[in-house]
């Protein structure tokens, strides 16, 4: 190979190859929904978002770029105050059911026999009541609140991140080197923090993406529902049951929320594909 080939190989591609054309468009769209999450009440003007702030369903314009609502609220203003609640809740709710999920796995993996026997029944049975029934359980025994709706989707999604982490580690604890170290004596949480969890991170990591889109939409179901964040506060699930009963004279106040729903959770989904694909070629 001459020296002008080998430094035809050598190049490195361009940025935008790693994630394709897709994959950069789902990661602008992801990090602009994040910035508005975290910066979007220094972003909206005083009194955008208050009732009456303009006309009842003004249409799209310079003044209102997405029109207002029911109320006279500021579309664009509201889906921007509402990206710190469907963000910020189902962010929350994956990390706690993931957090959960995997450590009790890894308990289940280093134990094994009547541990893993014990705690995957245990969620076996969780699994089997619905999730929506479930939440309006605990919607009626509690009430509906922050805190409330972020338990009761990491409870749900608890037992899915259980076994897709138990299903990893139970693999890993068959290996020589797992054997070697409880020979040596090493406890469980030896066995769980450095020798099982370091080799299912990456697919876990995976796992916490995808359990995000399905928080994400149990949340805004609970919501339209009436069950989840209620008012004054509103996220993009209450902005589409809030204005769907007039949707032939409000149809952008109907539609911002629900493309919003749907660019936030096609954007993971393409990233996930995106990366965990780059991953498998690399491996």
């Amino acid at each position: 190979m001459s020296a002008n080939s080998a430094t035809v190989v050598a190049r490195p591609r361009p940025r935008l190859g790693r994630l394709g054309l897709g994959g950069a468009i789902a990661a602008l769209l992801l990090l602009g929904w994040t910035a508005a999450a975290l910066f979007g009440t220094r972003w909206v003007a005083p009194g955008a978002a208050e009732i009456g702030a303009g006309s009842v369903f003004a249409p799209i314009g310079p003044a209102h770029w997405l029109g207002t609502d029911y109320l006279g609220r500021d579309m664009l203003a509201m889906l921007v105050l509402g990206a710190r609640y469907t963000l910020g809740l189902a962010l929350a709710a994956t990390l706690l059911a993931c957090t959960l999920g995997t450590t009790l796995a890894l308990l289940a993996a280093a134990a094994g026999r009547w541990v893993d026997l014990l705690l995957s029944r245990g969620l076996d049975t969780l699994t089997s009541i619905p999730s929506k029934l479930f939440a309006l359980i605990m919607v009626a025994a509690f009430g509906s609140s922050l805190p409330l709706l972020v338990l009761t989707a990491a409870i749900i999604y608890v037992p899915g991140a259980y076994r897709i982490a138990r299903a990893l580690a139970v693999n890993v604890a068959a290996m020589d080197y797992v054997a070697v170290a409880r020979t040596r004596g090493e406890g469980f949480g030896y066995l769980m923090g450095r020798e099982i969890l370091p080799n299912i991170l990456g697919p876990i990591l995976v796992d916490v993406g995808l359990r995000f889109v399905y928080v994400v939409l149990l949340l805004a179901s609970m919501s339209f529902l009436g069950l989840g964040v209620q008012p004054p506060a509103a996220d993009w699930g209450t902005l589409v049951r809030d204005n769907l009963g007039v949707l032939a004279d409000g149809g952008v106040a109907v539609l911002a929320p629900a493309l919003a729903i749907a660019s936030l959770t096609v954007s993971v989904n393409v990233l996930i594909d995106r990366l965990s694909g780059r991953q498998g070629v690399r491996r």
